[in-house]
């Protein structure tokens, strides 16, 4: 029975022994595996809303953005290391877009940052990105602080924001301009929706309407979640305004219009350029038709230089609509390709490049001023007629 026992035990032992050295032996194999050759990944994080309200428009970004890295791979423009995309999702959320802009910094693959959106989320976000020394472009914030604050005698960190779009202190001011001299209003009501980007460019044409002459009656921010404005509407009807203006996007937007008409007011209403958009003619319905619509810059397809984006973008998507960003973000993907192509995909060069560049592309020329901001300061203006967008001036 010893016996017996003894050899259980021996071969037991020896199983044990084989078994061991098998396990070294396979891990010692996935350490020589993984030290082999691995190609470099560079990656721009896109950060913008892909889902909530305006998702959409965050989401026709991202397309651009994938469709501009998808030409450049194809050109095989990069050697010795692969560009990606990394997208994250901010949901419009100052709060969220500031824990985005953490996990982005705290990846050394990532090179660069197109975004944010919102001027509420790129402002917060944008310190974040500047203490980790890395680029930013946003294709659509458009608060005068997200670059000014770089000015600040404050500021202890690199020149970092940059914007391809023009910004609210042109946008509110000319929106004013068109009430005051084509309009002929000298009586206004400005409604904002209590954010960054709606309550700055309601503030812009508030100062320049009154600098023209003009007295404002009203100036409030409503909860565009709370759905029901009549009874501010009704209050401002009251006060006989000559033109009501909104600051903030087609959420709120189309609800403001299609309520302002349904408490029986008729003024000219003028709006800021996130309500150029599809969904916000479905939501105001049809007391869409007159009113106007400011935009930063051109859209796509008034501009020359868009054509061969258009026709790639819908070759690509042949499905989806043209979003009124989307050119935005495919200039500011193609800037950064261009410069990670020239100086490499190493964060502080491309800080350091960025603020002489000088691009040519679908938004025509775009170069950069002392704070970041596009010197293309181009406004067009559209009136809905007819239940579409007409450019007008």
């Amino acid at each position: 029975m010893q016996k017996v026992k003894r050899s259980i035990v021996e071969e037991l032992k020896s199983f044990l022994a084989f078994f061991l050295f098998g396990v070294g032996f396979l891990q010692f194999s996935l350490v020589l595996a993984g030290c082999g050759p691995h190609e470099k990944v560079a990656r721009i994080a896109v950060a913008l809303p892909l889902t909530g309200d305006i998702a959409g428009l965050g989401q026709g970004i991202n397309r651009a953005c994938a469709l501009a890295l998808e030409e450049a791979n194809s050109q095989h423009r990069f050697n010795g290391y692969r560009v990606e995309i990394a997208a994250f999702d901010d949901r419009s959320d100052p709060r969220e877009a500031v824990d985005v802009a953490n996990r982005i910094v705290s990846d050394p693959s990532v090179v660069a940052v197109i975004g944010h959106f919102n001027s509420g989320c790129s402002i917060p976000a944008s310190r974040v990105y500047a203490q980790a020394h890395l680029p930013m472009i946003s294709p659509a914030a458009s608060n005068p602080k997200l670059t000014l604050q770089q000015l600040d005698p404050s500021w202890t960190y690199p020149k970092s924001i940059f914007r391809v779009n023009t910004t609210d202190d042109v946008q509110g001011p000319y929106a004013a301009e068109f009430a005051v001299k084509t309009l002929h209003a000298r009586r206004a009501c400005i409604i904002d929706d209590k954010t960054t980007y709606g309550e700055g460019v309601a503030t812009e044409f508030k100062k320049r309407f009154e600098a023209l002459g003009g007295v404002t009656l009203s100036f409030d921010g409503v909860a565009v979640a709370d759905k029901d404005f009549n009874a501010l509407l009704t209050r401002l009807r009251e006060l006989h305004p000559q033109v009501i203006y909104w600051g903030g996007d087609y959420a709120g937007g189309g609800l403001i219009v299609r309520q302002t008409r349904g408490v029986g007011e008729k003024a000219p209403i003028l709006l800021s350029e996130a309500n150029y958009d599809p969904e916000f003619l479905k939501v105001a319905g049809s007391a869409a038709e007159g009113c106007y619509v400011t935009f930063l810059g051109s859209p796509p397809e008034l501009l020359p230089s868009a054509k061969a984006f258009m026709t790639a973008y819908q070759a690509r998507y042949p499905d989806v609509e043209v979003k009124a960003y989307d050119h935005y973000g495919y200039e500011a993907m193609n800037i950064l390709l261009d410069l990670v192509q020239k100086v490499g995909p190493d964060r502080e060069k491309i800080l350091a490049a960025l603020p002489s560049v000088d691009y040519k592309g679908v938004l025509g020329e775009t170069r950069f001023d002392a704070k970041g901001d596009t010197l293309n300061h181009t406004i067009t203006l559209f009136q809905v007629k007819d239940g579409k967008f007409a450019p007008i001036k």
